[in-house]
C-alpha cells in the first residue's frame, strides 16, 4: 500500500511435485493401520471393501470438483479462496479458521501419532502408559479415558523436525516430497507382491458375523470414516496453488491421477491383509501390515517394512505441514487471522511464521488425543467444508460463467451433488458416533465468528483512517 515491495510465494512446484503432494499425503499412516479398524467396525470383509470403494469414489468425485476450482483459482489457501469467492468472505473465513485452529492441527497430530504407532511395533515401550485420567462428562454416554504415553511427546518432536525442513524453502520441501512418495509407492507394491506370494488358505477369508441391518449400516459408516481418513490429502495440492507451475494443467492432472492410483493401491493392500491373515487377526492388529509381513517373510522382514512405513508416514507429515501453513498465511495476509501467522521469510520465501504457528497448535493436540480420536475429529470438521467447496464450484458456474476454466469437472452436476450428499452423511455419522469431540469442534468453529467480527472492525477502522 505504501509502494514497498514485499516478498511473495514462489512457483517452485512442478508436475511431479504436485502429484507427489496428492499421492504422498494420501499414502501415510491410514492404509497401514485402518484396515484393522474397518474390520472391527464393519464386521465383514464385504463391507470393508464396499467402504473402500465408496470412500475412493467420493474422494474422486471431490477431486473432479477441486480440479476445476484449482485450475480456475490457483491461489494460496485453497478452499479459503474458493468458498469465500462462492459464498462470501465470512464462509471462506470459517473454513480458514477451522483449518488453522482445528482441522490441519488435528490432521498433523494424527499423522504424527501414526508414526509413533509404527514405532511401537519396533519398540513397544513407546506405547506403554505413563499415566491416565478417567472422568465422565454429562453430555457423553461413556466415561472419557485419557492415557498419556511416551509416544505423545515423541510425536511433538516429529512435528517440529518436519516443520524445520519446510521452513527452509518450498523447493526443498517439494524435493523431499517426491523422494518420499517414490519410497511409499515402492513399499506398497512390495507389500502387495510379497503378500500375494503367500500360499492361499480358504479359511482365512472367514469373517465375523453380522448383527442385523442396523448394526451393519452403522458399521459401514464407521468403516467409511476410517477409509476417508486414509484417502484424505488429495485436496492438499490446492492449498499450494500459487506455488505450482502451470496450475491450470498440473493441478487437475495431479488430482485425478493421484486419487485413482491410490484407490487401486489401497484396495489391493487390504485384499492382501485378508489373504494372509484370518479376519479376527486383522481386526485385532494395531499394526496390521507389519503383522502381514511377519507372517509371510518372518520378523526381520516385518522390521524393515515397518521402518519403510515410518518413512511413508513422515512423507505424509511433510506434505501436510508444507501445504497446511499456506491457509494461515493467506488469511493473515488478508488481515483476517492472527498477524503472527503472516509474512514471508525474506530469504527462504516460505510462510515461516505460519509454519511455526501451525506447529504449536498441532503439538498441543498431539499431547491430548489418540490416533483414532484425532482422525475422527479431522474428518468431521474437514468434510463439512469439502461439501461447501464443491457447492461453491457449482455456485461459481452460475455466478461467474465467464471465469476462465482450463478444466471443467467431469460428471457435472451429478457427481458434485453426490459428493456433497456424501459429505453430509459422513459428518452426521461422526457427530452421532463421537458427539463430545464433534460438539467441541463445532463450538471452536463458531467462536471464529467473534474473531471475524473483530478483524472486520479493525479493517473498517483502518480504511477510514
Amino acid at each position: 500500500m505504501n509502494g514497498e515491495r514485499h516478498p511473495d510465494l514462489v512457483r517452485g512446484l512442478g508436475p511431479w511435485a504436485a502429484t507427489a503432494i496428492v499421492v504422498g499425503t494420501m499414502i501415510g499412516t491410514g492404509i497401514f493401520i485402518v484396515p484393522a479398524d474397518m474390520a472391527r467396525t464393519a464386521g465383514t470383509i464385504k463391507l470393508v471393501f464396499v467402504a473402500w470403494v465408496a470412500g475412493g469414489l467420493l474422494s474422486l468425485f471431490g477431486a473432479f470438483a477441486y480440479a476445476e476450482l484449482g485450475a480456475a483459482i490457483p491461489e494460496a489457501g485453497g478452499e479459503y479462496a474458493y468458498i469465500g469467492r462462492g459464498f462470501g468472505p465470512v464462509w471462506g473465513f470459517l473454513f480458514g479458521w477451522m483449518h488453522s485452529i482445528v482441522g490441519r492441527a488435528a490432521s498433523i497430530a494424527a499423522i504424527a501419532a501414526g508414526v509413533l504407532r509404527f514405532w511401537g511395533f519396533l519398540d513397544p515401550r513407546v506405547m506403554m502408559p505413563l499415566g491416565s485420567l478417567h472422568f465422565s462428562m454429562p453430555w457423553s454416554g461413556k466415561p472419557y479415558n485419557f492415557v498419556f504415553t511416551l509416544a505423545m511427546p515423541l510425536a511433538v518432536a516429529a512435528i517440529a523436525a518436519v516443520t524445520f525442513v519446510n521452513y527452509f524453502g518450498v523447493r526443498l520441501g517439494g524435493q523431499v516430497q517426491v523422494a518420499l512418495t517414490a519410497i511409499k509407492v515402492a513399499v506398497m507394491v512390495a507389500v502387495i507382491a510379497v503378500g500375494l506370494s503367500f500360499p492361499f488358505h480358504a479359511h482365512l477369508l472367514a469373517s465375523a458375523g453380522g448383527g442385523g441391518h442396523a448394526k451393519a449400516l452403522g458399521g459401514f459408516f464407521a468403516a467409511l470414516v476410517a477409509a476417508l481418513w486414509a484417502y484424505d490429502g488429495w485436496s492438499n495440492v490446492n492449498l499450494v496453488g500459487s506455488e505450482i507451475i502451470h496450475p491450470g494443467r498440473n493441478i487437475p492432472r495431479a488430482l485425478v491421477i493421484g486419487v485413482a492410483s491410490v484407490m487401486a493401491l489401497y484396495i489391493l493392500t487390504t485384499a492382501v491383509c485378508f489373504y494372509v491373515l484370518p479376519f479376527s487377526k486383522v481386526a485385532a492388529s494395531p499394526h496390521v501390515v507389519s503383522d502381514v509381513m511377519a507372517r509371510v517373510s518372518g520378523p526381520p522382514a516385518a522390521v524393515w517394512i515397518t521402518v519403510a512405513m515410518i518413512v511413508c508416514a513422515l512423507g505424509t507429515l511433510n506434505s501436510s505441514i508444507l501445504s497446511g501453513a499456506r491457509v494461515d498465511y493467506a488469511m493473515a495476509r488478508d488481515r483476517r487471522f492472527f498477524r503472527v501467522a503472516g509474512g514471508i521469510h525474506p530469504q527462504f520465501r516460505t510462510p515461516a511464521n505460519a509454519l511455526i504457528f501451525q506447529c504449536c497448535l498441532a503439538a498441543v493436540l498431539a499431547l491430548t488425543g489418540t490416533f483414532e480420536d484425532l482422525f475422527s475429529l479431522f474428518i468431521f470438521v474437514q468434510w463439512i467444508f469439502y461439501g461447501l467447496a464443491a457447492a461453491s464450484m457449482m455456485r461459481l458456474r452460475r455466478k461467474e460463467p465467464d471465469l476462465p476454466r482450463p478444466y471443467r469437472s467431469w460428471g457435472y452436476p451429478v457427481l458434485p451433488a453426490i459428493f456433497i450428499l456424501g459429505a453430509v452423511i459422513v459428518t452426521s455419522s461422526v457427530l452421532i458416533e463421537r458427539p463430545l469431540r464433534a460438539g467441541l469442534a463445532m463450538v471452536a468453529i463458531l467462536i471464529g465468528l467473534v474473531f471475524y467480527r473483530h478483524w472486520r472492525l479493525e479493517e473498517s477502522a483502518g480504511s477510514r483512517g
